[in-house]
């Protein structure tokens, strides 16, 4: 099929040592579509990008590799996305080094809805993994998307929330599309590739090297409109997310914390440097200019008032506030976000909230 010959082609330039994005991008340039790159003179290459990296291109056909791609992308809820494809991010798209390649499992129809990373510490605190879990949900219930990286802690944590909400989340993978990383994600992962989307741009069956991660965070801020980091060290990964997500134009925001604790230290240098800080999700949704959450119906409001004096000004938590009410869970728990969004109350650790007005 001409579509398989051209997809071939795509990724047969990808798996060409030493080419790399930039270089693939100048050859696109010059030539227009890859299977004109691969069909051009060793000379006429050289003159855009080096000998030998010319001589790999014309020499180079790793056509079991290649195979395993297209097969892997000819299966359910798999593609192979190129800088030429309708679905290819224009957000992405437009960033300094988009990749030209995306590997994507799952609801590819995410990438085209508005975009929040959502990143901080893999060594997180309870409240810090709290705090992402409930934001990414209100969030996801405003309909964004929470983009972020899969790993432990605040990553995990986001996942979850933005699962929750109708905007779902994106896990942008350091590994190959085939490799859910780390292990105790795995199941997190798989439920990602059901309910969210799953992205890389890295080759099927490639291991998690270092390396890769920082060249994913800039996928993970090019996916969104702004980035909001949770909690972080001064050394933290999610510090370079939210310099890129500044160099690609995106509004980084970050929630403060203890001035005690070294996992808020990377958040409150954020804000010195023109962060916006965070105290609730209608902070960042109004400075992104997110509506957020339809008001409550005139019927909803006189109940999520009576869920309000139920809940008294102590800590408490889902089951109880049912219990009270005579509610179903997920009745409470969207008033809960209403009142949440509004500044009413305030989750806490454990799954408890309490009012704050």
């Amino acid at each position: 099929m001409p579509h398989d010959a051209d997809l071939a082609a795509w990724i047969r330039l990808s798996l060409v040592p030493g080419l790399g994005g930039q270089g693939l991008r100048k050859l696109l340039g010059t030539f227009g579509l890859p299977q004109s790159i691969l069909t051009a003179g060793r000379s006429a290459l050289a003159r855009v990008v080096s000998a030998e990296v010319a001589a790999r291109i014309l020499a180079d056909d790793d056509s079991a590799a290649v195979e395993a791609a297209l097969e892997w992308a000819a299966a359910d809820g798999q593609a192979v996305l190129t800088l030429a494809d309708a679905d290819y991010p224009r957000s992405l798209l437009e960033t300094p080094d988009p990749p030209a390649l995306l590997y994507v499992r799952g609801r590819r129809e995410l990438l085209a809805l508005t975009g929040l990373a959502v990143v901080g510490s893999r060594n997180a605190t309870p409240q810090g993994v709290s705090n992402a879990e409930q934001f990414a949900r209100a969030f996801s219930f405003a309909g964004l998307t929470i983009v972020s990286g899969l790993a432990l802690g605040i990553d995990a944590a986001a996942h979850r929330g933005g699962l929750d909400g109708v905007g779902s989340t994106i896990a942008v993978l350091g590994t190959g599309a085939d490799i859910l990383y780390p292990q105790r994600n795995r199941a997190l992962g798989e439920r990602i590739a059901h309910e969210g989307l799953i992205v890389s741009e890295f080759a099927l069956g490639t291991p998690p090297h270092g390396s890769n991660f920082p060249r994913r965070n800039r996928v993970i801020s090019g996916l969104a409109r702004g980035c909001l980091v949770v909690e972080a060290a001064l050394a933290s990964g999610s510090l370079i997310t939210a310099r890129l997500a500044a160099e690609q134009g995106r509004d980084v925001f970050a929630i403060p914390g203890s001035i005690h604790s070294p996992h808020s230290k990377g958040c409150h240098a954020l804000i010195k440097q023109g962060a916006k800080l965070v105290e609730s999700a209608q902070d960042l949704l109004q400075e992104l200019g997110v509506a957020g959450l339809a008001a409550p119906t005139a019927a909803a409001a006189p109940a999520a008032a009576g869920l309000l004096a139920q809940l008294g000004y102590d800590p408490c938590d889902i089951d109880t506030l049912c219990a009270r009410s005579g509610l179903t869970a997920d009745v409470v728990s969207a008033m809960l976000l209403q009142l949440e969004l509004d500044g009413k109350v305030a989750s806490l650790p454990g799954g408890q909230y309490q009012r704050t007005s």
